[in-house]
């Protein structure tokens, strides 16, 4: 087993018509045994920006506190807030200075950018970007999600619809994957603010 897939994990971003959503699971695992039902691995950067981290839970939570810092001091410096843009390459920048001792985790970012559009992005554990426009994923069930985002995704949903689609592809994805589940939770980002919701699931 990957020590990426040893503590489980699912994320989703996908993006609307002036709106992105952001969705993970709830499950903390050591490999097949469960930990804990309410992990979170979706932090808020800022009102319009948020970070999905999958991967080793001890590195998921050493790069949030890490993160946070680094954008504290670009705000005290620059007087502004960091964009979607800056902090994919500033997130970039951190995972590839420690490319030969890693953090293992993989980052989903996303966020609306200055003209408020949908800004998507992920990248592996050293740091190699991948920008998409319909959705990205991250996680042990990736092959599951991609699947299911693929058949459920429609370009320019609307908030109430994106919720809909990115809520029901994660829940059939974690389905059927061991390691992750338990739940789920669901962030739309737009304009005016974030609203979150979470998601019952199977408890098996």
């Amino acid at each position: 087993m990957s020590i990426l897939e040893y503590n489980g994990a699912a994320i989703i971003a996908m993006s609307g018509k002036n709106c992105v959503a952001i969705a993970s699971d709830n499950r903390l695992g050591i490999q097949y045994q469960t930990v804990a039902m309410d992990f979170q691995k979706i932090f808020q950067m800022n009102d319009k920006l948020m970070v999905g981290l999958a991967g080793l839970a001890s590195d998921v939570q050493t790069l949030d506190q890490l993160l946070r810092f680094r954008m504290n001091l670009y705000e005290l410096r620059e007087e502004r807030e960091m964009t979607p843009k800056v902090f994919t390459n500033l997130m970039s920048t951190m995972l590839y200075e420690k490319r030969f001792g890693p953090y293992f985790c993989e980052p989903v970012i996303a966020g609306l950018d200055e003209q408020g559009k949908p800004f998507l992005s992920t990248m592996d554990l050293i740091g190699a970007q991948a920008a998409a426009k319909d959705f990205v994923v991250a996680g042990t069930c990736d092959g599951n999600l991609y699947g299911m985002c693929e058949t459920l995704y429609k370009p320019d949903m609307e908030e109430e619809e994106l919720f809909e689609t990115i809520a029901q592809a994660l829940l059939a994805s974690v389905d059927r994957d061991a390691l992750s589940g338990w739940g789920g939770v669901v962030h739309v980002i737009t304009e005016k603010g974030i609203v979150s919701r979470e998601l019952k699931g199977r408890q098996d």
